[in-house]
């Protein structure tokens, strides 16, 4: 039987920390805590009407964002920046999978390409990052 050695998919370089690449502060998080643990979470319909004849332009039921967004902040998310098709298992209904999806891109990248200096400094990143947006 051959051994067979885990490497990252093609094109993608296995994460090596030498200690040379970025090392990250915390400025905004605490160690151990989420940022999305800091936030109070609600759900909410987006429906918007034509305001000519009331008939429903785009409807999504149950999204889920920061209570202290604005309707107008919720709609654009929802109708402009949540993947998938509405109505399918596929759509996006949280603000959190929306972050994540951008948040794990980044840092996926950063990690792959030896950017970190350490798997701290990779979580910190992610956490950093999650916070602002």
């Amino acid at each position: 039987m051959t051994d067979v050695a885990h490497s990252p998919a093609p094109g993608k370089r296995a994460a090596s920390y030498s200690g040379k690449g970025l090392a990250v502060q915390r400025v905004y998080t605490a160690a151990g805590v989420h940022p999305y643990d800091e936030v109070n979470w609600e759900r909410r319909d987006v429906v918007m009407t034509n305001w000519r004849d009331g008939s429903i332009n785009f409807e999504q039921r149950g999204v889920e964002f920061p209570d202290f967004w604005s309707v107008n902040a919720a709609n654009i998310v929802t109708t402009k920046y949540f993947r998938g098709a509405v109505g399918t298992a596929q759509r996006e209904s949280s603000l959190r999978q929306l972050i994540d999806r951008v948040v794990l891109t980044y840092t996926a990248a950063g990690r792959d390409n030896g950017y970190f200096a350490s798997p701290e400094d990779v979580e910190i990143f992610e956490h950093e990052l999650t916070w602002m947006l």
